[in-house]
């Protein structure tokens, strides 16, 4: 082969990012505030005639103060159980018989939902979000909070308690951060807050933090701004403005040892979690780290996945991710060894694999790679204007994190940038062996397959 054809097919197979010539990304919107404070973008995309409303309230478990926590999850729940001119059940109801599908999620920075709806039926979705955060208490009584503290008692059971290797993530939060910070305790609270939890304590939360002044409405899809505009403030204009809590300003979170914990639990199979404090999210670093997580464990053809699971078979299973957060972030690596292998073994090899990528750095093909992978899950996101991660959901993200509801171009541009020298630098600086925390999570009376020494803990799985 000529060096010109090889030249040509190295460039088909792995192309290069977008030059800074080629047109910046970017989604248009128009975006007002009406007078109770409330932040609205909207966005027209006439490609399918489906419309999103979606609204973030900026308020999550890093608002609740200690022995009042899942506060926040509690209230994702109670906003489905009917409002003033809503009846208990209707809100699911009238939305899928105009068509609509809606959901919501809770996370230690924001709570958001989001209704997906056949574009002539906006109005209903509008007027269903308004009611529930203008006209919420009025139907609100302890007898549908107590039944809704049980969901989330029973949903805690479920997805914590009695589930395996339930306990790993509040264990790991509540020693990667310190007391009083607000990520120390885990989003869906725990057993005895909720039951501490008095009616009133419940009423307050939501006066401070589901005002309009707290939240911001993104309506994206087959809808003109002016025509959005006019139900906005038809259905929203006489909510109450509510109060505005002040910012957070929580103390730093420091590692500065290699603090190795164990966690006995109903589980066949030993599982290792290696985790690191991270730049927050948008800052310098954290476009790096979610590239490294993917060179590491993003694939079967990952180093990690490649080293553990084929060469050595090891581990049946290995993840890497960057967990990106408004204060600071969570790097972690979890692989689950597989049967008559412990953890020391595993914890070694993803150690030399730090260290390699420290030392030497990705190459160029790795990179690329990785790059381009972002893109494509990236790009994908722009394809739909509703759901989690859609048009809608990034407005009013972005819009929250950066003040710029179009930080689309910005944001994809922070992976684009990332050269070989700048994911090992952010390496280096961030994934250092003396600054972390290991959690071996191993079954009941089988210490010995933990990896030893360190600051050890031992904990008991209950529930």
């Amino acid at each position: 082969m000529t060096p010109r054809r090889a030249a040509l097919l190295l460039a088909a197979l792995f192309p290069t990012a977008l030059s800074a010539t080629d047109k910046p990304l970017t989604v248009p919107y128009e975006q007002f505030v009406l007078p109770n404070g409330l932040n609205v973008i909207v966005h027209s995309d006439h490609t399918t005639p489906v419309v999103s409303v979606n609204i973030r309230y900026d308020v999550g478990s890093a608002r609740e103060r200690p022995g009042r926590t899942g506060l926040a999850h509690l209230f994702e729940h109670i906003l489905f159980e009917g409002s003033e001119h809503v009846p208990e059940g209707k809100f699911d109801e009238w939305l899928e018989a105009a068509g609509g599908t809606n959901n919501g999620a809770t996370d230690s920075d924001h709570t958001f939902y989001w209704q997906d709806v056949p574009s002539n039926a906006l109005e209903l979705a509008l007027f269903l979000e308004s009611d529930r955060m203008g006209h919420l208490l009025a139907a609100m009584s302890p007898a549908k909070v107590d039944g809704q503290r049980d969901v989330v008692k029973n949903e805690r059971r479920q997805s914590v308690e009695n589930r395996p290797y339930g306990l790993a993530w509040e264990t790991l939060d509540e020693n990667l951060y310190p007391p009083g910070h607000p990520y120390h305790h885990p989003t869906i609270g725990s057993m005895e807050d909720l039951t501490a939890a008095s009616y009133e304590d419940v009423v307050e939360f939501f006066r401070d933090y589901y005002g309009p002044g707290n939240a911001t409405l993104s309506v994206a899809g087959d809808v003109e701004p002016a025509a959005a505009r006019r139900l906005v403030e038809k259905w929203f204009g006489d909510v109450p403005p509510g109060r505005r809590p002040p910012p957070l300003a929580p103390p730093a979170a420091r590692l500065e040892t290699d603090k190795r914990l164990v966690l006995e639990d109903r589980v066949q199979l030993p599982r290792l979690y290696v985790c690191w404090l991270s730049p927050p999210r948008f800052a310098p670093g954290d476009a790096e780290l979610d590239l490294a997580a993917d060179l590491l464990a993003g694939g079967r053809s990952s180093r990690l996945y490649r080293r553990l699971v084929y060469e050595l078979e090891s581990a049946q299973e290995v993840v890497a991710f960057q967990r990106s957060r408004r204060f600071t972030s969570t790097f972690c690596i979890l692989a689950t060894a597989r049967q008559g292998h412990g953890l020391a073994e595993l914890e070694a090899e993803i150690s030399t694999q730090i260290d390699q990528l420290a030392d030497d750095g990705p190459t160029e093909r790795e990179l690329t790679g990785a790059i381009h992978r972002y893109e494509t899950e990236f790009l994908g996101r722009l394809e739909r204007v509703g759901g989690f991660d859609g048009k809608a959901d990034l407005l009013n993200l972005y819009y929250l994190e950066t003040a710029n509801p179009d930080y689309f171009n910005e944001d994809l541009s922070r992976y684009r940038a990332v050269g070989p020298a700048d994911l090992r630098a952010a390496v280096r600086a961030h994934l250092r062996p003396a600054a972390r925390v290991v959690l071996s999570v191993v079954p009941e009376g089988r210490r010995g397959l933990a990896v030893p020494a360190g600051e050890e803990a031992s904990i008991a799985a209950d529930g």
